[in-house]
C-alpha cells in the first residue's frame, strides 16, 4: 500500500485539477484568483505537496467548493477506481523501472489526465477479468516482455558467469556435474543438502527443491535426473554469488510475494543455464554445426548431450546465443503440456523475439493447430515405450501468412507429473539470413506443413486433423459478408 501521506497528496491532487478544470481555469488563472503561485499550484495537483489549512480555506474560497470536499478521501463516481489503484499495491507491483518508466512520472500521467488515465485502467482491469488474468501471468507477462525488449540476452550475467567460473576453476567448456557444484556450495557457501526429507511428504510429489534460508539447507528430490540435480545446483550458486535475498524458495515455485522474486529466480535460472553451456563453447559448436552440407539430426542430438542438461535448458539457451552471436532474431520459443487422453494440449510457456511469431498463446480456450510439429512431438512420444525423447522438424507454412518457420521441437514425459507430457520448440523464421546461416537448409532438406493457428481460426480446407469447426473464422466472414451488403444498399440510394 502507498505512504498514507503520499495517497492523501495524490487524492487532493487529482481533486484540486478536476475541479479547476471543470471551472474551466487555467492554472495561471488560479493564480490570479486564489493568490497562490503557479508553480505552487502545479505541485499540489501533481501530489508533491499537501497545502497547509489555511491555504485549502482559500482555494475552497476561490473555486466556491466546501471544505470538507477538499479534505476528505473519497473521490468522485469517475475517479474513483484511480483512488483504489492508487491505494492498492499495483503501482509498487508493476516493474515500471524495467521499462525505463519512474513511479513519479506515471503519477504525472495519472494527475494530468485522470479521466482518460480511469478509463483505460477500468477497460484493462475488465479484460483481465474477462480472460481471468490472474498476478502471476501478469508478473510472467512483464518478465517476458523484460526478456523481448533485451532480445533474451544479457551481456552482465554472462560475464558474472565467466567471473564465477574462473573464481572456482570450473572449466565451462567440459560438461559441468552436479558434483561439481555440490563441493562448492558445501564447502564455499556453507550449504547442508539433504536429499530424503522430502520424500516424507506425498503432497509434495511435484516440488523438486526446497530452500531453508534460517540454516541454508537444501532439501532436493532424490529422484531427480543428474541434469535437474545440476541446474537446481547452478541456481543456488547463483544466488549466493550474485547476493540475491529477494528470491524465491521452491522449484517449481509455490509461491511469491513480489516481482522482485519472480525476477530474480529468472536471473538465477538465466546464470544456471549460462554456466552449465557456456556461450563460447555454444557458439563454437553451433558454428561447426551450421556449415555442415546435409542435414544430421545425429550431430544435432551429439551436440545437446555434450551439455548436462535438459532439453528445455538447452532450447532456452539457443533464445539467448542466436540473436546475438548469429543475429538470427526471429525466433520463438514454446513448451507445451498434455494430459494423456485429454483433448487440450496447454502452451504453457512461450518467448518471441523481435516480433510477435505465430504461434502464440490464445485465452479463448480454442484448440492448436495438430500439424504443429510441438504436438506431432508429443503425439509421437506417447505412441511410443516413452523411455526416450522424440524428436522432430519442419518447415511450418501459415495459410493466409508470408512468413514461414523452421521448427525444431522435442517431446519428453514430466518427471514429476504423472500421465503429462511435455514437448519444447523453437521457430526460426525462413529469411535470406538464415538460408545462408544454415548450409544444410536446401529448398527440399524439410517437410513443409501448411498449419494454422487455432482449429476455429483456421481456413484449411479439408484438414483430416482438425477437431473443432473454425467457428470464429466463419463468424468473421459473416459480419463481413453483413458489411459488404449495408455498404451495397448505403450507396445504391447514392
Amino acid at each position: 500500500m502507498m505512504i498514507e501521506d503520499e495517497y492523501i497528496r495524490l487524492i487532493f491532487g487529482l481533486k484540486l485539477k478536476q475541479i479547476r478544470t471543470e471551472k474551466n481555469l487555467s492554472l495561471f488563472g488560479l493564480s490570479k484568483l486564489s493568490g497562490l503561485s503557479k508553480s505552487y499550484l502545479n505541485e499540489i495537483e501533481k501530489g508533491k505537496k499537501y497545502p497547509k489549512p489555511d491555504k485549502i480555506l482559500l482555494l475552497s474560497e476561490s473555486l466556491e467548493v466546501p471544505y470538507d470536499h477538499f479534505v476528505s478521501l473519497k473521490l468522485d463516481k469517475n475517479l474513483a477506481p484511480i483512488g483504489d489503484i492508487l491505494q492498492s499495491k499495483i503501482l509498487k507491483e508493476i516493474p515500471l523501472e524495467l521499462f525505463g518508466i519512474k513511479e513519479n512520472n506515471l503519477i504525472d500521467i495519472i494527475a494530468n489526465a485522470p479521466a482518460k488515465v480511469n478509463a483505460f485502467i477500468s477497460t484493462i482491469i475488465k479484460i483481465s477479468q474477462n480472460y481471468n488474468l490472474t498476478r502471476e501471468s501478469f508478473f510472467l507477462a512483464s518478465l517476458r516482455s523484460y526478456q523481448e525488449a533485451h532480445n533474451n540476452y544479457f551481456e552482465d550475467i554472462e560475464n558474472d558467469v565467466e567471473k564465477f567460473a574462473k573464481s572456482y576453476h570450473l572449466d565451462v567448456s567440459k560438461r559441468i556435474t552436479s558434483i561439481q557444484l555440490e563441493e562448492i556450495l558445501i564447502e564455499e557457501f556453507s550449504y547442508t543438502i539433504d536429499d530424503k526429507e522430502l520424500s516424507k511428504y506425498e503432497n509434495l510429489g511435484e516440488i523438486r527443491n526446497i530452500y531453508i534460508p534460517k540454516n541454508k539447507t537444501l532439501l532436493i528430490d532424490k529422484n531427480i535426473s543428474e541434469a535437474q540435480k545440476t541446474f537446481i545446483y547452478a541456481k543456488e550458486l547463483a544466488y549466493n554469488y550474485l547476493k540475491i535475498e529477494d528470491r524465491l524458495y521452491t522449484f517449481p515455485w509455490v509461491k511469491f510475494e513480489n516481482f522482485d522474486q519472480v525476477l530474480n529466480n529468472f536471473i538465477a535460472s538465466y546464470f544456471a543455464g549460462a554456466l552449465i553451456i557456456s556461450r563460447k563453447s555454444l557458439t563454437e559448436k553451433l558454428t561447426d554445426f551450421f556449415a555442415l552440407e546435409d542435414w544430421k539430426p545425429l550431430k544435432l542430438h551429439q551436440l545437446i548431450k555434450h551439455y548436462n542438461c535438459s532439453q528445455e535448458t538447452f532450447y532456452q539457451r539457443l533464445t539467448n546465443i542466436l540473436p546475438k552471436y548469429f543475429n538470427i532474431k526471429n525466433l520463438f520459443f514454446l513448451r507445451f503440456t498434455h494430459k494423456e487422453n485429454s483433448p487440450e494440449y496447454k502452451l504453457s510457456k512461450e518467448l518471441h523475439i523481435t516480433q510477435q511469431q505465430s504461434p502464440h498463446a490464445n485465452r479463448n480456450n480454442e484448440h492448436y493447430c495438430r500439424r504443429w510439429v510441438s504436438i506431432k512431438t508429443i503425439q509421437d512420444l506417447e505412441k511410443s515405450n516413452k523411455k526416450r525423447a522424440t524428436f522432430g522438424i519442419q518447415i511450418s507454412s501459415y495459410e493466409n501468412q508470408k512468413n514461414e518457420y523452421l521448427v525444431l521441437s522435442s517431446a519428453t514425459p514430466d518427471p514429476f507429473k504423472k500421465d503429462i507430457n511435455r514437448s519444447v520448440s523453437l521457430g526460426l523464421l525462413l529469411s535470406p539470413h538464415l538460408k545462408k546461416k544454415l548450409a544444410f537448409l536446401k529448398e527440399n532438406t524439410f517437410h513443409k506443413n501448411l498449419v494454422g493457428v487455432t482449429c476455429e481460426t483456421c481456413s484449411v480446407k479439408n484438414c483430416t486433423e482438425r477437431i473443432a469447426e473454425p467457428t470464429r473464422l466463419e463468424k468473421q466472414h459473416l459480419h463481413s459478408e453483413i458489411a459488404k451488403t449495408v455498404d451495397n444498399i448505403i450507396n445504391s440510394y447514392s
